[in-house]
């Protein structure tokens, strides 16, 4: 129990961090390209319970933690509404709509990196925020290339069908209503595993590349 509370209280801030900056990217951008919905919805917003999903985002990961002893986990935010037809061009935007969800977490984990860079300089002796800014590498590199899956709903699948001729997106996005149930198989058999942890590998080094001026620097 000790360990589960010391657990949350590392990841809880970089989690709300996360999926708060994730889903208001993709109302920002939505808006940006014309489509209101999400803007007059409230989703253009920093407030995590305006993106807190009770049963997604705090239920499952807590039965899951327990069922499987902290083993597998899975969770997710309320979605930002979007339609896609209100964008001022709904093929070619649709992508940028939804990119911009990953591209938040991508920057969120640089952040996190400078963070611990910045603390290792200071010789700071507070294990607690260095280990929340591990995390906070950790849940973004997680998010980022998650929701970079090929598949829809997620923001890969968007970016493919964005990406793909009418003919063949139109067929591609049908597997919108199976989506949910094909990640999940994926994740049980372990495949997703073998998206996840070279997209997270790459994504990390180009981050540590970015940031090895700072490193080199204070260090």
């Amino acid at each position: 129990m000790n360990d589960m509370i010391q657990t949350v209280a590392v990841y809880a801030l970089p989690v709300l961090f996360a999926i708060t900056l994730h889903e208001a990217a993709h109302a920002y951008a939505a808006k940006y390209f014309g489509d209101m919905t999400a803007y007059q919805q409230g989703r253009m917003s920093l407030n995590p319970v305006k993106h807190i999903d009770p049963f997604g985002t705090i239920l499952i990961p807590i039965m899951l933690y327990f069922a499987t002893g902290g083993a597998f986990l899975f969770g997710y935010a309320k979605p930002v509404p979007v339609d896609f037809s209100r964008l001022r061009n709904p093929k070619k935007q649709m992508a940028w709509v939804a990119l911009a969800g990953p591209a938040a977490n991508l920057f969120m984990a640089l952040l996190w990196m400078v963070f611990g860079i910045v603390l290792t300089a200071l010789q700071a002796n507070e294990v607690f925020f260095m280990r929340m800014a591990q995390a906070g590498v950790l849940v973004n590199l997680v998010i980022f290339a998650f929701n970079l899956f090929p598949l829809p709903p997620l923001d890969g699948g968007r970016i493919v069908t964005s990406l793909l001729p009418y003919k063949y997106a139109y067929k591609f996005a049908q597997l919108e209503p199976y989506g949910f149930f094909i990640l999940l198989a994926l994740m049980f058999l372990h495949v997703l595993q073998y998206w996840l942890v070279p997209v997270m590998m790459l994504a990390n080094a180009v981050l540590a590349l970015i940031v090895s001026p700072l490193n080199f620097l204070l260090n």
